[in-house]
């Protein structure tokens, strides 16, 4: 399989991502690694320890890369608010102190509208944050009672407003679709709270029912009616409709922004960039090698102090992964990716997706794949046909 490689001698960004485990209850429908304080027992689970354990793998970390230069820095979770601002600064303070830092490096903390203050604002601003992501799901009380969210409604709106007034120039709030129990005008109200918040970024969510979840539980006991494809493509047409005529872009399948505040992090992500993962079972990325953490906080921590390796596995990606991984990252983004990433038989089939209506036609006839209104809602399904499609004879019958 031949493909032409769509790099150049520009390094790829280099991310730190630090995963906080800690949530003060669980949400019915999240899967992640995360687990409150009634689950977790001993100091080498506990903030003090995960913040000692945090520190040893920044040294580790800066001693695998070298002089690396960090790009953009994501604390995520969990809920990174609940460690409080002085422990969330004293990670970029370790961060800077091991590695050098970009001097227009992005940085960004997850946070829940409820462990959040103005004078939790405030600190985290004078600690070198320059981005904020705040969980949102939805402004309809008993779409947040389904997701089994803790916040008020207007709580996440006024953490915003909170955030802006504290100097955070780049705030974003998450919103979570087609819940069961969801309407379309509940859809509508939660869209235009956001854009009340003065917000310059928002990322949305179908709903998925993660196996294992109280969610999961629920459905399969007929509690609640299992999300709707259909239900969820109209939704997100409302969403990204309100949005765009808000003045906000899409700049990849579930992000939306004002023009120049992207989430470079994540854009990391999706171009193929590198990044090391701080945490109980974060995962990292460094020239084709993939590998992740140990999933416990107190596993995790005590082969730090005992100046082990956290890691728990790890994979060497083939060329062939490399090029899938990469075709189905940069399809989701709004300038999509150059045809000739693909060789003949995908090329084809982008000319199909074209007459399907689901690449736009102007931006094929420049060389570029680039999903319209409806592939959006198809991506998967145009990523699959792409990536089928490649290393058949060109005119062989489908």
């Amino acid at each position: 399989m031949a493909h032409s490689a769509d790099v150049t001698a520009v390094p790829p960004a280099f991310g730190i991502y630090v995963h906080v485990p800690f949530c003060a209850t669980r949400c019915g429908y999240c899967d992640f690694n995360t687990y409150t304080a009634s689950e977790l027992a001993g100091d080498a689970a506990s903030p003090d320890g995960w913040l000692a354990a945090a520190r040893k793998e920044i040294a580790l970390a800066a001693r695998t890369v070298g002089d690396r230069t960090v790009d953009t820095v994501f604390v995520g979770g969990g809920t990174p608010s609940l460690l409080g601002a002085d422990r969330l600064s004293a990670v970029l303070a370790a961060i800077r102190s091991e590695l050098p830092v970009a001097p227009d490096c992005e940085v960004t903390t997850e946070s829940n509208p409820e462990s959040t203050s103005p004078a939790f604002f405030e600190r985290l601003r004078a600690g070198g944050y320059t981005r904020v992501s705040l969980g949102m799901q939805s402004a309809a009380p008993h779409v947040l009672a389904v997701l089994d969210r803790t916040h008020t409604p207007g709580r996440a709106v006024a953490a915003a407003r909170e955030a802006r007034a504290a100097g955070f120039g780049h705030v974003n709030l998450d919103l979570i679709y087609a819940t069961p129990g969801e309407t379309d005008d509940d859809l509508r109200r939660s869209a235009d709270a956001v854009l009340e918040a003065g917000v310059d970024h928002v990322s949305a969510y179908s709903l998925i029912v993660e196996d294992g979840t109280a969610l999961a539980r629920r459905v399969r006991r007929g509690e609640l009616p299992a999300p709707d494809d259909d239900v969820a493509a109209a939704r997100y047409e409302i969403l990204d409709r309100r949005l765009h005529e808000a003045g906000l872009r899409w700049y990849e399948v579930s992000n939306w922004s004002s023009p120049g505040a992207e989430c470079r992090h994540n854009l990391g992500y999706w171009r193929d960039g590198d990044w090391w993962g701080v945490g109980p079972g974060a995962h990292s990325h460094l020239a084709g090698s993939r590998w992740w953490n140990v999933k416990h906080p107190a596993r995790w921590a005590g082969l730090l102090a005992a100046d082990a390796s956290p890691e728990a596995g790890r994979e060497e990606l083939t060329a062939a992964q490399q090029h899938t991984e990469r075709v189905m990252l940069r399809l989701r983004l709004a300038d999509g990716m150059p045809l000739d990433l693909l060789d003949g038989g995908g090329r084809a089939a982008a000319g199909r997706a074209v007459a399907e209506g689901l690449l736009e036609a102007g931006a094929h006839a420049a060389g570029r794949a680039v999903l319209t209104g409806r592939g959006r809602l198809l991506a998967d399904r145009v990523v699959t046909d792409l990536l089928l499609a490649e290393d058949e004879p060109v005119g062989a019958p489908r």
